[in-house]
């Protein structure tokens, strides 16, 4: 059975216009759930997908509450947002500004609008990008990892281990960038779960962490993880060196 990727319309209120698109949509080979503005109908709403394409003809901030739930879910799977509104100033200050890829003025094209969409996820889409699982009780580190590798992967944060194992539990990224020392779960604790279970055993990991005396890399090491990089390397560099390793693993298969 052919996977088909899966677009997310989330309408104030469903009507001819979201519909129009998600037809048109669906015949670039794209799945599409059309599900009003309605933290119970968002609730229900549990796969991850490929794009949200967000229509809002009133004020963002009449759905306040809606829009939070919304950005924390496109936040947390860097998904790409679509817009179409008039509030987009209202929409920036909710959403970051680099999830949201497109807003298309009223009156919009259909056709147009889904030939964007999906020229976008042609190029950019997450069945492209290799996907990276960063992991670090310190949000500033997080928030840091995402902005130097977005450009050329997706970038999952997860700010715990227990929050990282349960995100591995549905999801196989290709590369964990596993910080050593967290509280509660600590890395040698996420890494030798992840080496028990059958299911992400052969996941690469690499080591993000601050400790570089000779004590703890010998620590870290004893556990056999595919890297070990220092938070204090150049961002440059840091890139460079998980270039060369997906490449090398690509290489591989």
């Amino acid at each position: 059975m052919e996977y088909k990727q899966e677009i997310l319309i989330v309408a104030e209120k469903t009507g001819f216009l979201s519909r129009a698109i998600a037809e048109q949509l669906e015949k670039y080979g794209y799945e599409v759930t059309l599900t009003e503005l309605d933290m119970q109908k968002l609730f229900e709403v549990q796969e991850s997908v490929e794009a949200v394409l967000l229509y809002v003809e009133n004020e963002i901030q009449s759905y306040t509450q809606e829009i939070l739930y919304l950005r924390d879910k496109v936040v947390e799977e860097d998904t790409p947002v679509f817009f179409i509104g008039e509030d987009i100033r209202g929409l920036r200050g909710i959403i970051p500004e680099h999830i949201i890829k497109e807003f298309f003025e009223r009156p919009v094209d259909v056709k147009v609008s889904a030939k964007k969409i999906d020229s976008y996820l042609k190029l950019y889409g997450k069945h492209v990008k290799k996907k990276i699982l960063v992991v670090d009780d310190s949000g500033a580190v997080l928030r840091s990892v995402k902005a130097w590798l977005e450009e050329k992967y997706q970038v999952i944060l997860a700010n715990s281990g227990a929050m990282a194992i349960k995100y591995l539990a549905t999801n196989r990224p290709d590369l964990v960038l596993l910080d050593y020392e967290m509280p509660v779960v600590d890395g040698r604790q996420v890494l030798e779960m992840m080496r028990t279970e059958m299911e992400f055993s052969n996941i690469p990991v690499i080591f993000l962490t601050s400790k570089n005396d000779k004590e703890s890399i010998m620590k870290v090491m004893e556990l056999k993880p595919e890297g070990y990089i220092l938070k204090s390397t150049p961002p440059k560099q840091i890139l460079q060196e998980i270039d060369i390793f997906l490449t090398g693993m690509d290489f591989k298969k």
